[in-house]
């Protein structure tokens, strides 16, 4: 009898006659009374009042029966968590049962009770079955640490699991190990901080001994590991390229896909002259092939991968064009995918076979697919030059089957073809002038009224033609609006005389009439060129365009190699990277390839840094143009302004002064108690005339050994704006001071796929006031792929306001395609000043003025350096040494330094020779500044 007659129960007191039941001597009864709770449970009735007579039941040697109580227990045990205590001791003696099918179970179930209390239970019993002899045991206890640490991470990492799993890794059964590199896959992108999957050559060699192994999935999970580590050369990535290269063979397509992922990313490592470069070539196409015979919903996953491959290396499938041909029932979205494929693939040996398929595709009934097929046609003149001949008689034999939306596509694709090969196929314009009436589509439209403007001087009647279509100027889109006015502007510069009233009647069309602001400017640049200069105007209108490029439809480069390292998961699907559409994106890691093989790019550039190894921390983009940075809109491109530069808008900071008073307590400029944040040369205080015994007061009578400038410490270049995040535009830099002037030394690098020019830097307003002291100096459009290193002066006269953290800057960089935010922090040591020296007994009476709560206690740990080793180091970076004594057996140093908006720090450092940890004590009038300086303290002295 089939288990169906658990849920056909229509008794009143069912609760009572259940319980009854559970209670019963007779296992077969208690088995059947199980049965029909969970029954009653997935219907979803509520049993959740026979929580203790179910897990009574789970005393038994009945695995049946064990399952199912487990299974109500995993049910109920958030609605009943103290009732689930009463369970902890049965999986307690249940990781210890004899049969391992019952071991794994238990740690199973308690993997899957989410309740705070029950977890510090079974840490104990998960330890046991972590080391279990049995492996089936082992992987299930693999996944329950990543369930555990889901819930309580604390509790997992102070009980060592982490390091059980990590050495799970080189367990000798295979699915153990898949499993362990699941679990710390999973646990590492919740946490992309902590180094949890530390790779290596050994334990590599260990996973691709147990890839061969495990089931499939296992596998999967070993190759997205793979892919997340970065071999230390090229033999070592071909010879793991070699071992990965059976999975390509794999029934599963999941499998096939991350084992692709995995040879597309080390290919990078591989100089093309290999001849084992080749033969992977030759072996990655077969396995692509054979992802397309799959049902439609895999191929279209399979297309969109395949779309991303032959973007990065076309070579591969460029002999296999005839997949991707269109079969008759493929569904309209593997259609277009494949359409978009043979254009990437096309090229003058197979042009011709393309030429014929996309002809033939252009006479189907799919609206939409042949819309495509003929956009296809153009794409491929275009792309591939020596067919553009046949396929512009391609297009005029569409044209002549007058099909309305054949017609309209066919115009829009010459338009193109017009702009690439310029003078060579306008003889077609006669035929495309015929078929004028029957546009009705705003860009079919908008293209053949730039035919005709373009070459109106071939056109007997353009200005007919062009009148014709004013005669409903208001109904027609803004596309065609602007592309009207700027047609009949050019026929009037071609031919003045006779169409000076239409063009006196479009300009007031589209400024004194229209409400769309994009017209009525363009109307009016028009209007005064052609009213004021009319030889500028031609120049401006006329004027040569640029040749279209081959393929508009790249992914930009940056993010072609992003998605390359997700081959085979959604973002592959979407072509975009998750953080695109990962709800919150936390633990989202920005992966790219490794640097290729001989590349200039260094491959210590975050942009390039393997997936699995975190690049060093960047500062955060700025997101909105709303955000602090409303005043940084105005970017002002002039010269510097000399003394502090005015309000740049209404709308500033100011208006909403969240700190109250900006630095002014930090500055002693204005607000209560100013004065005495004076340099203390101008203050002295009062109490200085006062013996200076105590102590402090003999110190100075021992001179400092102070060496000679070794000259500032600058840190190397980081990566502030990634080219991900400014369409292209990659900047790096770090802050330098050298004989008394700041400047930031800056790359900028154009990772997009067109020139970048008129760029122009701008500051927010900052704690300290740095802002440029020249304009940003790119002396040449930046062409792709190409660096400029500049170094830009600042000073310290910009607008003040306290920001959070202090030495926070927020920077606004333009250029001809946008402007980008981000916010960087800069060393605080850039800041001191070359005469901050101060007196002895003027650091003595500053001391002992400054109030002991003002001093802050820091530790210098792991510096090896001596006494007059730290003392020249600093002063390089200006913090003066003014005296050193020894103090049994300790050397302290007494220093000052003075920041450029005249504060004065005072510190005291204690040295002992056998300890490589120091004790700075630093006293300041305006204390925030305090962590600062001994962050630049530790950095000095650290590198």
């Amino acid at each position: 009898m089939t288990d169906s007659k658990y849920f056909t129960t229509t008794k009143k007191g069912e609760i009572f006659e259940l319980k009854a039941e559970l209670n019963s001597d007779k296992k077969e009864k208690k088995k059947e009374a199980v049965k029909k709770v969970i029954a009653s449970m997935t219907v979803g009735k509520d049993v959740s009042a026979l929580f203790p007579d179910v897990v009574n039941c789970m005393q038994t040697d009945n695995l049946e029966l064990k399952k199912l109580v487990y299974l109500y227990l995993m049910n109920y045990a958030k609605s009943q968590p103290d009732m689930a205590i009463m369970a902890v001791n049965t999986f307690v003696k249940d990781c210890e049962d004899p049969n391992p099918l019952i071991r794994a179970l238990a740690v199973r179930t308690m993997g899957c009770i989410r309740v705070d209390k029950i977890t510090e239970y079974l840490c104990e019993p998960l330890r046991k079955c972590l080391k279990d002899e049995d492996p089936y045991v082992r992987k299930t206890a693999a996944v329950c640490v990543a369930k555990l640490h889901d819930i309580n991470a604390q509790l997992v990492e102070d009980q060592g699991f982490l390091d059980t799993l990590k050495d799970l890794i080189s367990d000798s059964n295979p699915m153990v190990v898949a499993n362990a590199v699941a679990a710390l896959s999973e646990i590492a992108e919740s946490h992309p901080s902590s180094n949890l999957l530390d790779l290596n050559p050994q334990s590599i060699n260990k996973l691709l001994t147990a890839l061969n192994e495990c089931t499939e999935w296992g596998q999967i999970f070993i190759l997205d590991c793979l892919a997340n580590y970065m071999p230390k050369d090229d033999r070592e990535a071909q010879s793991i390229c070699e071992r990965v290269t059976p999975r390509l063979s794999h029934a599963n397509s999941a499998v096939v896909l991350s084992a692709v992922k995995v040879l597309m990313k080390f290919m990078e490592m591989l100089s093309k002259d290999l001849d084992y470069y080749g033969t992977l070539l030759k072996k990655l196409a077969p396995p692509l092939v054979t992802l397309l015979s799959a049902e439609p919903e895999l191929q279209y996953v399979a297309l969109r991968n395949i779309n991303l491959i032959v973007q990065k290396r076309p070579e591969i499938l460029k002999h296999e064009m005839k997949v991707f041909f269109v079969k008759y029932n493929d569904p309209i979205y593997v259609k277009l995918e494949k359409l978009d494929i043979m254009i990437r693939l096309a090229s003058q040996a197979n042009i011709a076979q393309v030429l014929a398929e996309l002809k033939e595709y252009a006479t189907e009934v799919d609206v939409d697919f042949v819309r495509k097929a003929v956009r296809a046609i153009g794409r491929c003149a275009i792309k591939v030059e020596q067919s553009a001949e046949r396929c512009v008689s391609t297009l005029l034999d569409l044209i002549q089957t007058k099909v309305n939306y054949v017609v309209q596509e066919a115009i829009v694709v010459i338009k193109d073809i017009f702009r690439k090969y310029p003078n060579k196929y306008e003889s077609v314009i006669a035929t495309l002038c015929e078929n004028l009436d029957s546009l009705d589509e705003p860009e079919a439209r908008a293209a053949m009224i730039w035919i005709v403007g373009e070459y109106a001087e071939r056109i007997d009647n353009a200005d007919e033609l062009l009148e014709s279509f004013l005669e409903g100027f208001h109904d027609e889109s803004t596309q065609v609006q602007l592309q009207l006015l700027t047609a009949i502007v050019k026929l009037f510069l071609k031919k003045p005389t006779e169409t000076q009233e239409l063009v006196q009647q479009v300009l007031s069309l589209a400024t004194q009439d229209s409400d769309n602001p994009d017209l009525r400017d363009r109307g009016y640049i028009y209007w005064r060129l052609l009213s004021t200069d009319p030889v500028a105007a031609k120049e401006v209108v006329l004027a040569e365009k640029p040749l279209i490029s081959e393929e508009t439809d790249l992914i930009e480069p940056t993010l072609l190699d992003e998605l390359i390292c997700y081959i085979g998961t959604l973002a592959s699907v979407y072509h975009k990277p998750p953080s695109a559409f990962v709800e919150g994106s936390r633990g989202v890691v920005h992966k790219s390839l490794p640097p290729r093989t001989g590349s200039s790019e260094s491959a210590e550039s975050p942009d390039t840094a393997p997936s699995g190894v975190q690049a060093p921390e960047q500062p955060a983009v700025i997101p909105t143009q709303g955000d602090l940075l409303g005043d940084l809109l105005n970017l002002d491109l002039g010269p510097p302004v000399s003394g502090p530069p005015m309000a740049t808008s209404s709308v500033q900071m100011g208006a909403v002064d969240l700190l109250g008073g900006g630095l002014d307590s930090l500055m002693g400029g204005g607000g209560s108690g100013g004065g005495s944040f004076a340099a203390p040369s101008t203050a002295a205080p009062a109490n200085l005339a006062a013996p200076l015994g105590s102590g402090l007061g003999d110190l100075f009578d021992l001179t400092g050994g102070v060496g000679t400038l070794p000259g500032s410490y600058v840190a190397p270049k980081t990566v502030w704006l990634p080219a991900m995040k400014a369409k292209g535009l990659e900047i790096s830099g770090t802050f330098s001071r050298q004989v008394g002037s700041i400047s930031m030394d800056l790359v900028l690098t154009n990772k997009a796929l067109q020139v970048m020019s008129d760029f122009a830097i701008q500051f927010n307003r900052n704690s300290f006031g740095l802002a440029p002291a020249a304009p940003l100096q790119v002396h040449a459009p930046l062409a792709p792929n190409q660096s400029v290193e500049i170094s830009l002066p600042l000073n310290t006269v910009g607008s003040v306001m306290k920001m959070d953290p202090l030495n926070n800057l927020q920077v606004a960089v333009k250029n001809n395609i946008d402007v980008f935010y981000f916010s960087t922090l800069y060393p605080l040591h850039i800041l001191f000043v070359e005469d901050g020296k101060m007196e002895r007994q003027m650091f003595l009476a500053t001391w002992k003025d400054i109030p002991n709560e003002n001093e802050a206690q820091f530790q210098i740990k792991d510096c090896s350096l001596n006494a007059d080793a730290i003392s020249s180091k600093l002063q390089g970076s200006n913090i003066f040494t003014i005296a050193k004594r020894n103090v049994e057996g300790q050397d302290m140093l007494y220093q000052s330094l003075k920041l450029t908006n005249g504060i004065w720090v005072l510190a005291e450092l204690r040295i002992q020779p056998s300890n490589p940890s120091f004790t700075l004590s630093l006293k300041c009038r305006a204390p925030e500044v305090a962590p600062y300086v001994f962050q630049a303290y530790e950095t000095v002295l650290k590198n």
